[in-house]
């Protein structure tokens, strides 16, 4: 793996936390509007421009793209972002309730990219790579990073350590309670050396960011030659977590109709396919149950054993789900692109399936998560997992540290 230091445009410590925002794709276009109503600092106005448009603006429209390289810019003209001395890493802890997880900021190489040397498991949609994509290139910046996982390593374990011994470069909670601590990470140098033994590393989050980065590159190389395989376009900025301190939360669903049945009906088609029982409590108690909401109340659904057994993608709850109901009974034959789902993350909790279907009807599945060794399993094995099979949380906060090129 190659990891490079670099000299990012960064936050002053007085607007880091007014500048930080969650990622893009967590949020709708309404929500992002919400978030940064009254802050005009927030990095939505860059990652998700439409927000300062009316709410019937196509966010595609490339008037939208112009703004957010213009509020990048001016984020930076009035002394909101400062460039960084000099190239290095940085070490970027969270901390939400008990839970801590701390990684590596660096950029990353489009050629481990495109060689699977950091290894994908999803498909990305087209319409929101080619967004990505148009935005990145637009503004020749990284303005959030993907977020990688590699099994861990001692040494880099190490310098994470040293790094938390020193004095933070921010250190505030964001208004979701999470914690947010950067340092710079001495012995950068030494920091690279061990990634270079690190054999690959997994998109844990920002499969679409991945893509576009490297389709960005693609571009750069077609349009400059001469640059060469290190010029900063063929970067991208990541955060490399170590395996073991990461935490998966399920990614729930919703569908919003019974495709013309009724429950009473719905709820026989579904006992066809697995063991269906009365639940008390609405989130899973382990892998292989799921649970169902449906017409008011839980169940519990226990998949028999299928011809996919002994396939790592075909064994995963999502998967089972998919197969045996949500396709075959609710004609959700392309999760990707069907109108009628909906895919509710974790940190929702099931309370927020509930309101979903007292609402507005249809029946919504909590689901057991997936685990880092599963995904990397099928990484491994060059396979694809279901879309939106993961939650990782807490979600990396966009705009403490921007790569531009």
């Amino acid at each position: 793996m190659r990891v490079r230091t670099f000299a990012p445009l960064r936050p002053t410590p007085e607007s880091v936390a007014r500048i930080a925002s969650l990622p893009y794709d967590v949020v709708d276009t309404e929500e992002a509007r919400n978030l940064a109503e009254g802050n005009p600092l927030s990095l939505f106005h860059v990652i998700r421009a439409e927000i300062d448009f009316p709410p019937e603006t196509d966010p595609y429209a490339e008037g939208v793209y112009a703004r957010a390289k213009e509020n990048l810019e001016r984020l930076r003209m009035e002394g909101h972002l400062i460039r960084e001395a000099a190239p290095t890493l940085y070490l970027y802890r969270q901390q939400m309730g008990s839970h801590i997880q701390q990684g590596i900021v660096g950029l990353c190489h489009v050629d481990d990219y495109d060689a699977d040397r950091i290894k994908k498991h999803e498909k990305t949609r087209p319409d929101k790579e080619d967004d990505r994509t148009r935005l990145t290139d637009t503004l020749g910046a990284n303005p959030e990073p993907v977020f990688l996982t590699y099994r861990d390593d001692p040494e880099l374990s190490r310098r994470q350590a040293e790094a938390a011994e020193t004095a933070p470069l921010y250190d505030f909670t964001a208004e979701d309670g999470i914690r947010h601590v950067l340092w710079k990470l001495p012995g950068a140098e030494a920091a690279e050396a061990a990634f270079a033994r690190v054999a690959c590393a997994y998109v844990a989050d920002g499969h679409h960011r991945s893509a576009s980065a490297a389709r960005v590159a693609r571009l750069r190389r077609e349009a400059d030659p001469a640059a060469g395989p290190d010029a900063d376009h063929n970067w991208f900025l990541c955060v490399l977590f170590p395996a073991s301190e990461l935490q998966i939360l399920p990614y729930n669903r919703w569908v919003h109709d019974l495709r013309g049945e009724t429950p009473e009906r719905f709820l026989e088609a579904v006992a066809e396919v697995a063991t269906v029982s009365p639940a008390d409590e609405p989130t899973p108690p382990q892998p292989g149950s799921v649970r169902m909401y449906l017409d008011g109340r839980w169940y519990d659904l226990a998949f028999r054993e299928g011809a996919g057994a002994d396939d790592p993608v075909g064994r995963l709850d999502v998967s089972r789900l998919q197969d045996g109901i949500l396709g075959p009974l609710l004609g959700i034959d392309n999760p990707r692109t069907s109108k009628r789902i909906d895919f509710v993350g974790g940190i929702r909790g099931t309370a927020a399936l509930e309101r979903r279907v007292d609402r507005a009807g249809g029946v919504a599945f909590s689901l057991y998560p997936v685990t880092v060794e599963q995904l990397m399993a099928i990484a491994d094995a060059g396979l694809l997992m279901p879309p939106k099979s993961t939650w990782f949380e807490p979600k990396l906060r966009s705009g403490l540290l921007i790569h531009t090129f």
